[in-house]
């Protein structure tokens, strides 16, 4: 007989040298130590932008901070960061001589206003959908014009009110506020206009509407976004304008608050709190419409400015 010889295989257990150690770190203690560093970098990403947002604020702080201060108080040294003894002198001041120029400047930012969206509403509604010839060339030469200076413009407009006995008058100055607004809107109206569906338009012609009652009834509704954001920086342009307002409207009998507060420095020069009051004042409408108007404003910009 042949002896049946068994082979007996061993297996000899081979261990991975990185299995052989042993992890000693917690799984928990892991998460756990993950999420320190993240909050960590978000507590440090907050400090760093509160601490941005305080740089900037400040001059409107010490603004606020001086409109309320005496003026004796306000010539120590160093300066307090709190009004020691406050005061409504300054703002009992303005109350009594800036109200007026304040009310033209809000004449003045109103007229703007309903001006600028008259033009440039069935502006941008025939450069978006009528698409007339030369409606590229249009556009560059409105986006041009955004370049030029005001410095320039108003020299020209000063020539051109003179020769038209518009000089040193409101509608002379209304007129030149909205030449600076009127090619800001027709482009940011241009391009939220061009998002509204065809089809909406073809159904209101299908339904017999012409042009202007479908601008009306279906193309006004659905801009409202992009006409509040061209109303609101309209108004701020012409609410916070200098360089028209001094050139056209320097010897006018009613002028904006501007000029009011030009005009205020160099007759009180000393009455820093009555100074830096006329200055917050003027500063509310437009801190107020910025809050109200900002859901709005978002919306009218970034509509339009991605092609999908």
């Amino acid at each position: 007989m042949t002896p049946t010889t068994t082979t007996t295989t061993k297996t000899a257990n081979t261990t991975d040298p990185a299995t052989m150690t042993m992890n000693t770190t917690n799984p928990a203690t892991a998460d756990a130590a993950a999420r320190a560093r993240r909050r960590g970098r978000a507590g440090c990403k907050t400090l760093t932008g509160l601490g941005l947002t305080g740089v900037m604020l400040f001059p409107v702080y010490w603004m606020l901070n001086a409109s309320l201060t005496r003026d004796q108080d306000l010539r120590k040294t160093p300066p307090a960061l709190l009004p020691l003894h406050p005061t409504l002198e300054g703002y009992r001041a303005v109350i009594h001589q800036q109200l007026p120029y304040l009310g033209t400047s809000l004449t003045i930012a109103l007229a703007t206003v309903a001006l600028t969206l008259t033009l440039a509403a069935p502006a941008g509604y025939s450069l978006a959908k009528l698409r007339p010839k030369g409606a590229g060339i249009l556009s560059f030469l409105l986006l041009a014009a955004q370049m030029v200076p005001g410095i320039i413009m108003a020299m020209g407009f000063y020539a051109l009110l003179l020769g038209t006995h518009l000089i040193n008058t409101l509608p002379g100055l209304i007129l030149a506020d909205t030449t600076l607004a009127v090619p800001f809107g027709v482009l940011v109206l241009t391009a939220f206009m061009h998002t509204i569906p065809d089809e909406l338009l073809q159904a209101a012609r299908t339904d017999g509407a012409g042009p202007l009652r479908t601008f009306r009834s279906i193309v006004l509704p659905l801009s409202r976004n992009a006409l509040v954001t061209v109303a609101l920086f309209t108004f701020l342009w012409a609410w916070s304008d200098f360089i028209f307002a001094s050139t056209l409207d320097q010897g006018g009998t009613r002028q904006p608050i501007t000029l009011g507060i030009y005009h205020y420095i160099g007759n009180n020069n000393q009455q820093w709190n009555a100074i830096t009051a006329t200055a917050a004042l003027a500063s509310l409408p437009a801190t107020l419409l910025l809050i109200l108007a900002q859901r709005y404003i978002a919306t009218g910009i970034t509509t339009g400015a991605i092609k999908d």
